[in-house]
């Protein structure tokens, strides 16, 4: 892979004799204050401005800050007008445009489309403070503030609307977000690399229409450049007959060694070979893949799902060429994905002067999102899980980038001794998955030659390192500082790869859980599991048996507390029957559930528009994927994962007896639910709490609740003896 300039290696520009903020201002009136008659980049948000690492706006602000720039932020405006876009006057360089952390369509409607009466990522938790796809609104308002600023747009909802894509709201295909947004750059992924770079060429006068040779960014192009190739992906993977009855991990990896230079030809012994086109061998560095155009994917869904697959096998910078998609008469022309930033990038990015706190204009208002995660500590990025629905990976890649053990422990000191309100106890020492730190390819060759989607589905990949003891010697000397009393670890494990070390295990259970331990099996059967690329519950199970061990050698009284997703691409009404009949045998009951939401550009958002299996090759009489898509039989989804709720027992006991499984209806423990109805549970709620009963509830991120009875009879016995002692 080839290596990249360090982002802290730029000479820093001339305005920094103003020095460092102690928050970036959002006012006219602080910009003063620090002496500023300008602002060089002013970046625009769907959030609130909390100066935190976990919030974009302050990480790639901090960022830029220490480049030299003098950085202003424009937070949840009134997107009615281009007046609150002119709060801090016109930027000297560029608007960088972001939706916030979460696309702004996931964040303000359910997987149900109704919209959602909060927003964790604003003061108040108050609804409604951000537009429909903020990004083309922003950029717009941006726009028409200041007609000549350029404008680039990044973060999560830019990343995965990079193309032609299905968006679930609209129940359509749009455009890239570059038309509709007007804007002159896309920066996709971890964007640090990129706006660095940006800023110092705009500062030096160069016109952003003149800057197309940057990693990670995409823009619009009427003509291309005479002296670049172009490679049809359909030669890449053809749209030819796929045999049935394969493993749908088989044919995801095409042979390129056609149109790579000899010099990037490496050879994998996992690799299969793929029939295809013969094609001269090409320079990587001046081709590119010609993606079928926005016009046919929306006419013909086999285009749309054959795009996703070519997409997702151009991930890793290590091969990846670039990508071109025809819209209308102009090209959405995608650079290849960045280079991961290196520990030494990623320690000093992380040790920038974050407050760590919300902007003061909030006051006392409580930020939600800020609230979870105020204490703890991202030590990796990335994720090489590659599971169908989720958008990880396709935003942050999937070789892990690291910091430095060093550096995470100066950072929860950093914590412990400046941080109001800290009790001592470090929420969590994770990232996109909690236990992928320090864990990679044996061979930078094989890694940067490979095109596997993950390194764990079917099976852990032989060439995968699965040492946990670098997490081990973090976890054991987090939890020995002074004035730290517990190190909890709240990211999700892979437990597939936990079972690998039990020496991780064990650390983790005997100090690191805080009673209950959220992992996410996802689903019990193969059908749904093969469409998520996620393990057999044969693996869970082996976890549970090592988290039981290692809970009783610790002493201790603590849970699994696993969730799961309704109606997933490749779900039948029997694979939710029969995942029910495992939680009913197991104890437990899911209060909140969480139903497959389309994210754009998800491999599982390909399945469920087209039908087809992207992880195969896609041609018209390619596998077909059983969907669920209308209200009634996603709502039966949902019921069965909670079954034992007496509103949803009608609509269970007619499904059960169409799919010849009355004998789960009736009275008895072998039952999954009972043939008589209770009085009054069909009534519309009254919204008013009846009754003393508790109900113990384990809450985390937005997922799952469940309820496990045993748990809860615990719980109660617990609470009962404490007040017999007061």
């Amino acid at each position: 892979m080839e290596s990249a300039k360090n982002i802290f290696s730029y000479r820093q520009f001339w305005a920094k004799r103003f020095g460092t903020s102690t928050l970036l201002p959002m006012s006219r009136q602080e910009m003063d204050d620090l002496g500023w008659d300008s602002c060089d980049i002013i970046l625009v948000t769907g959030d609130a401005y909390v100066d935190h690492p976990s919030f974009g706006m302050a990480l790639i602000g901090r960022l830029l800050e220490a480049q030299g720039f003098r950085v202003g932020i424009i937070s949840q405006p009134d997107w009615k007008s281009a007046e609150a876009f002119k709060t801090l006057g016109k930027p000297n360089l560029f608007f960088g445009v972001t939706a916030g952390n979460m696309d702004s369509m996931i964040n303000r409607y359910t997987a149900d489309r109704r919209i959602r009466s909060d927003d964790a990522y604003t003061a108040g938790a108050e609804g409604g403070k951000r537009p429909d796809h903020s990004v083309v609104v922003y950029a717009q308002r941006a726009r028409e503030a200041f007609n000549d600023v350029p404008i680039v747009i990044g973060g999560i909802e830019a990343s995965l609307r990079r193309i032609a894509h299905y968006d679930y709201w609209s129940d359509k295909v749009k455009r890239s977000i570059l038309l509709d947004s007007k804007a002159d750059m896309l920066v996709y992924g971890n964007g640090e690399r990129q706006i660095v770079e940006i800023a110092h060429r705009l500062a030096a006068n160069e016109n952003i229409k003149d800057i197309t040779d940057i990693r990670g960014t995409g823009f619009i192009r009427k003509e291309l450049p005479e002296e670049w190739s172009e490679i049809d992906s359909t030669h890449i993977d053809e749209l030819g007959k796929v045999e049935k009855n394969k493993n749908p991990y088989d044919e995801t990896i095409p042979d390129y060694s056609d149109v790579d230079d000899a010099s990037s030809n490496t050879v994998v012994n996992f690799q299969p070979q793929l029939k295809k086109k013969r094609i001269a061998k090409l320079d990587r560095a001046t081709s590119f893949i010609r993606l079928p155009s926005y016009e046919q994917v929306i006419k013909d869904k086999v285009y749309y799902a054959h795009t996703s697959r070519i997409l997702h096998l151009e991930t890793n910078p290590g091969n990846a060429r670039a990508l071109v998609q025809r819209h209308g008469k102009r090209d959405i022309w995608l650079n290849p994905p960045p280079i991961p930033l290196t520990s030494k990038e990623m320690d000093r990015l992380y040790e920038l002067p974050y407050t760590r706190l919300p902007h003061k204009a909030y006051a006392d208002k409580k930020i939600p999102a800020y609230e979870m995660i105020r204490f703890s500590i991202a030590i990796q990025r990335g994720c090489f899980g590659g599971c169908t629905f989720c958008s990880i990976t396709e935003h942050e890649g999937r070789i892990i980038q690291n910091r430095s053990e060093d550096s995470i422990i100066q950072e929860i000191e950093t914590i412990r001794d400046t941080v109001p309100g800290f009790t001592g106890i470090i929420s969590d020492l994770g990232g996109p998955t909690a236990n992928m730190y320090r864990l990679a390819c044996k061979s930078r060759e094989i890694e940067a030659a490979c095109r596997k989607p993950s390194c764990v589905y079917p099976g852990i990949c032989q060439n995968l390192n699965t040492d946990h003891s670098p997490l081990v010697s973090l976890y054991k000397r987090a939890r020995k500082l002074p004035g730290i009393k517990k190190v909890l670890i709240g990211s999700g494990v892979r437990y597939d790869l936990a079972v690998e070390s039990p020496e991780y295990v064990e650390e983790l259970v005997a100090h690191h859980v805080g009673g209950y331990l959220k992992i996410a099996p996802e689903h019990t059967e193969e059908n749904t599991l093969s469409k998520m690329m996620k393990p057999g519950i044969g693996t869970y199970d082996r976890f549970k048996e090592m988290f039981e061990a290692a809970t009783k050698k610790a002493g201790k009284e603590q849970y699994l507390i696993p969730y799961f997703i309704a109606a997933h691409p490749g779900t039948t009404d029997e694979d939710m029957m029969n995942l029910a009949i495992w939680l009913k045998k197991n104890g437990f009951r899911a209060d909140q559930v969480q139903t497959f939401l389309p994210s754009p550009m998800a491999t599982a958002s390909a399945m469920y528009y087209t039908e087809k299996n992207p992880l195969k090759r896609v041609t018209h009489n390619s596998e077909d994927v059983v969907t669920t898509k209308n209200l009634k039989a996603r709502r039966l989804h949902k019921a069965f994962l909670r079954y034992h709720d007496p509103k949803n027992w009608p609509l269970l006991r007619e499904a059960l007896k169409r799919l010849g499984r009355a004998d789960l209806i009736g009275n008895g423990k072998r039952h999954l639910i009972p043939s008589f109805q209770p009085k009054g549970s069909l009534e519309k709620s009254s919204g008013k709490k009846t009754g003393s009963k508790k109900r113990f509830v384990t809450k985390f991120s937005g997922e799952h609740k469940i309820t496990n009875p045993e748990i809860q009879g615990k719980k109660e016995k617990n609470l009962s003896r404490k007040k017999k002692r007061k």
